[in-house]
């Protein structure tokens, strides 16, 4: 299995990334995460494809609302794709467009017979985690009903066994948002709840030299 778990795009280690991948390959973008951004989404997607794309790589986007209901073509679909780059957003949102085409099923299926890496930020880290909660303080999960007419989820996909807190004291962010962040890190210290912070900078590769 090999993932590559960043809390904002490539972070510092964009090598890692390629080298993980196996070198320029086919690129699955799910930018679910962001169904609930209006307009905003596409220009999202637009900003994951260029970096991958200027990298050699042949990156398209995979909108999982297109597979609701059939898991079996996402996963024929899948089976093209040398990796998925899975962008940030929100996570119950993602979470919950994952369930809806069985693609929280057939991911974790093809990711652990290596049929392809999995790289995701942000969003695209945390849901591989075995429990979403803690982050409702940053992402909300009333939006999972507006935008996917479902409840919340509060499963991860459980690849890993430890929750992620991205954007850990990172600059740039606005004050209210990184008080956010500790709180979520120190509600997971708290409770006994094993957990990784991660800087823009940061990444968590599992599977490198595969």
């Amino acid at each position: 299995m090999r993932l590559f778990l960043a809390s904002y795009r490539f972070g510092a280690h964009r090598d890692r990334f390629v080298r993980l991948v196996g070198g320029p390959g086919r690129v699955a973008v799910i930018a679910n995460a962001a169904d609930a951004w209006g307009t905003a989404r596409d220009s999202a997607v637009v900003s994951d494809l260029v970096p991958l794309r200027r990298l050699g790589f042949d990156a398209h986007e995979l909108d999982l609302r297109e597979y609701a209901g059939t898991p079996d073509a996402l996963r024929n679909h899948l089976a093209g794709c040398d990796a998925v780059w899975v962008r940030g957003g929100n996570t119950f949102v993602l979470r919950a467009q994952l369930a809806a085409c069985g693609g929280d099923v057939v991911l974790t299926d093809l990711l652990r017979q290596d049929a392809l890496a999995y790289a995701g930020y942000s969003a695209g880290a945390c849901v591989m985690s075995p429990s979403l909660r803690g982050l409702e303080l940053v992402d909300d999960p009333a939006e999972v009903e507006a935008v996917c007419g479902t409840t919340p989820i509060w499963d991860g996909l459980g690849l890993i066994d430890f929750a992620i807190v991205p954007h850990h004291r990172s600059p740039g962010y606005p004050a209210e948002e990184v008080e956010l962040i500790d709180r979520i890190a120190d509600g997971y210290r708290r409770s006994g709840v094993k957990y990784r912070t991660l800087t823009d900078d940061d990444v968590v590769v599992i599977g490198e030299g595969s």
